[in-house]
């Protein structure tokens, strides 16, 4: 059984990493009241102690407007920490699974990104992302970088669960309908996560197989749709009465501290060749992850 060291344990796709990595092995599941990120001497210390054979980090820095005002602590939490955590791996000898984000890249692209499309963040926020990545790849340890797109879930802070909060208390929403991306489940992350690493410690792997595999990857619903399609979906399969109007704005209109791209679509095709796993369609996740709303 494998030792698995698992950062950010509340959150909403640490919450479901800790049910769906269970049946690989010993899950050491802590969040920030256990360990400080913004502290490399923390994290260096965990890690020797704990002697992971794999460590999961789905920590971060995400309030993305914020961290336009918080740059230092942006940096030290997504850029620095995942190059400590890279470093104590290649120590170990072990293998790191960290999460990006679609934001490193400024989405003026017309078609999905793939994973050797060169990055260009435009907030603070990616910036700090792409740091955190790039210093995965810098230390030369075994990795899996799985870059995602907005994330909701049954739980925590997202999209989905603020847009149904909203429908209960206004007649009309305003939204955002010139940003395309694709909503991507918490529990698909989960899902996926679990069985690459289960494909990668299975007994007849064999030694190389994380070597061969090592890198970054895609990891998103399929399809897309805009932040205003998303919220229509949302409320219809929410069965929301009275129903809000539903106003579609442009970006504009609905001004932000950080700049957000306008075309997240990633694509997934070699997750697919790589692990021949696909994490379904976006709308689909959403009626399934609906019924479980609070």
């Amino acid at each position: 059984m494998k030792k698995i060291l698992l950062t950010g344990k509340n959150g909403q796709v640490g919450w479901e990493l800790q049910r769906t990595l269970a049946p690989l092995g010993q899950i050491i599941a802590l969040d920030v009241d256990d360990l400080n990120l913004a502290d490399p001497d923390a994290i260096r210390k965990t890690v020797r102690s704990i002697k992971p054979d794999i460590i999961v980090n789905t920590a971060a820095y995400t309030a993305v407007d914020k961290a336009e005002s918080e740059p230092d602590l942006a940096m030290a939490i997504n850029g620095a920490a995942p190059g400590v955590f890279a470093e104590e791996t290649g120590k170990l000898g072990a293998l790191l699974v960290h999460y990006s984000t679609d934001y490193i890249f400024d989405g003026r692209k017309d078609t999905a990104y793939v994973e050797t499309d060169k990055p260009n963040p435009l907030s603070v926020y990616g910036k700090t992302k792409l740091a955190g990545e790039e210093a995965i790849r810098a230390s030369g340890a075994d990795h899996l970088i799985f870059r995602t797109s907005w994330v909701y879930g049954a739980r925590g802070n997202n999209f989905m669960l603020t847009m149904l909060r909203l429908a209960k208390e206004r007649s009309e929403l305003r939204v955002v309908d010139d940003q395309i991306g694709a909503p991507t489940w918490s529990r698909s992350l989960g899902e996926i996560s679990a069985l690459v690493l289960a494909q990668l410690c299975a007994p007849g792997a064999g030694k190389n197989a994380i070597g061969r595999v090592s890198g970054t990857y895609h990891l998103t619903s399929s399809g897309s749709v805009s932040w205003c399609g998303f919220a229509a979906e949302i409320l219809r399969l929410a069965r929301v009465q009275p129903m809000p109007k539903l106003v579609p704005i442009t970006t504009p209109e609905y001004p932000a501290p950080a700049v957000r791209p306008m075309n997240s679509m990633l694509l997934n095709d070699k997750l697919m060749l790589a692990f021949g796993l696909s994490a379904g369609s976006w709308s689909d996740n959403l009626r399934l992850c609906l019924p479980e709303k609070p």
